[in-house]
């Protein structure tokens, strides 16, 4: 990509933005804010996962996304019996009795983990080390993922029988959790007047892989003021109990607070939250529009908050 200074880089991403935005509402009615943080979470290049109950249009939404995205996708539909190299591949026996690897779906650009809680933790070890590492190790030996590399995982909130809860070091390796709602009454006419008759829409490819990955470098590069990066910080560290910083709200109510990696991610959303919206520097608003997408699987709320009915975004708007 060609541009004569980062100023026109930023220029460029945001109406790469709007481009995306509109082409993804050709198949997806709504849900305007996870469509954003979705891209957001792209752009930045971390990880996502989705939680709403089924039929919201999770799997669609990311697999709408992979088809603009000129980038290959995968979908696993997580199990109780998935075992770890179903996902990552295994060595076989080829024709001339050696070993060959073969690549499983985690070997995309972009992979849609489908109810990420059904399968045991010795799966969701391996995609941890997949997500974090951006490699997989089998037999010893390290294969580097493609790149760029994104999971978007899905969960569903309602059922917990025969699941399998995933760990917070896990969960911290997610940016943003990102809760889908039902739609409204006018959307949801508009879904189903588009999903029950002959209509075919025609998507088309927005960005490459290539441009992807220079506007991840771009975003690193915008500059953020001080005071923004230390609100953000400040924002992560106050979640913590019994700590300086925390608020007589949070040791009341938190067990567990945000980590470090809270800080981080909110300062690189806070950056491509300001690019999208044509901005060359984020301010705080930008860090309160994605706080609560980062902060809400980082925070873990305790007996007398479940008791109360506070939930993790009382606290996260409290501190705010």
């Amino acid at each position: 990509m060609q541009y004569k200074s980062e100023v026109e880089a930023v220029d460029g991403l945001a109406k790469s933005y709007q481009s995306l935005k509109s082409e993804i509402a050709k198949v997806i009615v709504g849900q305007d804010d996870v469509v954003k943080t979705v891209i957001l979470s792209l752009f930045s290049n971390g990880h996502s996962l989705l939680v709403g109950v089924p039929g919201l249009a999770k799997t669609l939404l990311v697999s709408t996304i992979a088809e603009v995205l000129d980038l290959d996708f995968k979908r696993i539909q997580f199990t109780p019996d998935l075992m770890p190299s179903d996902i990552t591949g295994a060595e076989i026996l080829d024709e001339s009795r050696s070993f060959k690897f073969n690549k499983g779906p985690l070997f995309a650009n972009i992979v849609l983990a489908d109810e990420i809680n059904r399968t045991p933790p010795k799966t969701q070890a391996a995609l941890l080390e997949a997500m974090q590492e951006r490699s997989i190790t089998v037999s010893g030996v390290r294969h580097d993922l493609e790149k760029p590399f994104f999971v978007l995982a899905t969960q569903n909130p309602i059922e917990q029988e025969g699941t399998y809860p995933l760990p917070e070091a896990q969960l911290d390796r997610f940016m943003f959790n990102i809760p889908l709602d039902y739609p409204s009454y006018e959307q949801e006419v508009a879904v189903v007047k588009g999903t029950t008759s002959d209509q075919k829409v025609q998507l088309n490819t927005i960005l490459t892989g290539e441009q992807i990955m220079y506007y991840q470098q771009l975003i690193r590069k915008i500059p953020i003021a001080d005071n923004v990066l230390e609100y953000a910080v400040t924002l992560a560290t106050k979640t913590r109990p019994n700590t300086p910083m925390a608020t007589p709200e949070v040791n009341q109510y938190i067990s567990w607070g945000a980590g470090p990696r809270a800080s981080q991610y909110l300062v690189l959303g806070a950056k491509a939250h300001a690019a999208v919206s044509g901005k060359y520097s984020p301010d705080i608003e930008d860090v309160k529009a994605v706080a609560n997408y980062v902060l809400r699987h980082r925070v873990v709320r305790n007996y007398k908050a479940e008791a109360e009915g506070i939930t993790e975004e009382d606290i996260i708007r409290g501190l705010m």
